[in-house]
């Protein structure tokens, strides 16, 4: 499945230096050089990240209408091929058991289950676990928020993670798709994300894994390394950032052996087999729980 990737043209945008988001570091190690712009490690951790980053400001403003492009188009013309790769995803974080799991603690209470779904795009996943009998939240900053309140009635907050000020403990199920990549500060969102989530709550987590195969082989040319990701996460250190913010780490999966185009369709599907068996895929998902 063929999927476009919504990257931004190299501009002129405020930035300024910050420190490692995942160990406080300062010195820094030249990692992918891309066109136009280049991501560094960290020399403590290995945190992969851009820096200089640019601001939060000029960030949202990229996904947001009069920017020179069409966000919710582009969200609407691609919904079914990532609903499809979401559903994916839940398949391989064991969904069936957690739903069992969280619906028979609810039930205890008369209460339906109820989960988050942050950069929840146009509510198409949400959609899907209403219909599951699930309490549905979703958050969205780009102009897609509007068309899923408007369009689906469902109840998506355009702000920010952290602004909203959900109260403690408010979800059983949180679900961020790629969007951690995207963010400036990851360590205060997952802090956040404990937060709000109840006690045994779960955290699924889906992001580009840049100890995969295809980051090693195509480098600086590889699909996830673009101007929209300030930070490409590897196993090792999303789970290092999830475990310092207090969750435990019940699954890791990864998928993608190969992209669709770079080898014939026999040699890919032998990689794709491949990269899910012995975990050197490029995307990942980790399933966390809260303690």
């Amino acid at each position: 499945m063929t999927i476009k990737t919504w990257s931004t043209p190299v501009a002129p945008e405020e930035s300024r230096p910050v420190p490692c988001a995942l160990c406080g570091g300062e010195h820094f190690k030249p990692h992918l050089n891309c066109e136009g712009f280049a991501f560094v490690r960290c020399a403590r951790c290995g945190l992969v990240q851009m820096n200089p980053q640019p601001l939060f400001k000029a960030i949202a403003s990229r996904y947001q209408e009069g920017h020179g492009n069409d966000y919710l188009s582009y969200e609407l013309a691609n919904e079914a091929g990532f609903l499809r790769l979401q559903e994916l995803a839940l398949r391989d974080a064991g969904f069936d058991e957690i739903e069992g799991a969280l619906k028979n603690r609810t039930a205890q209470t008369g209460q339906q289950p109820r989960v988050l779904d942050i950069g929840c795009a146009t509510g198409a996943l949400l959609v899907s676990l209403r219909d599951r009998l699930w309490a549905c939240t979703g958050v969205e900053i780009s102009p897609s928020a509007e068309y899923a309140r408007r369009e689906r009635g469902l109840d998506v907050r355009s702000l920010p993670l952290e602004e909203n000020h959900f109260p403690d403990s408010s979800f059983d199920l949180v679900l961020a798709s790629h969007l951690i990549e995207h963010l400036n500060n990851p360590a205060d969102f997952v802090k956040e994300v404990y937060r709000v989530l109840a006690p045994g709550g779960y955290f699924l987590v889906t992001t580009p894994n840049i100890s995969g195969f295809q980051a090693r082989l195509f480098k600086g040319r590889w699909r996830s390394a673009i101007f929209d990701h300030l930070y490409l996460f590897s196993v090792k250190t999303l789970s290092a950032l999830l475990t310092e913010k207090g969750f435990a780490i019940e699954r890791v999966r990864t998928w993608g052996g190969l992209a669709a185009g770079t080898a014939p369709a026999t040699v890919k599907r032998i990689a794709d087999r491949a990269a899910k068996k012995f975990g050197f895929g490029d995307v990942m998902l980790i399933r966390a729980r809260r303690n």
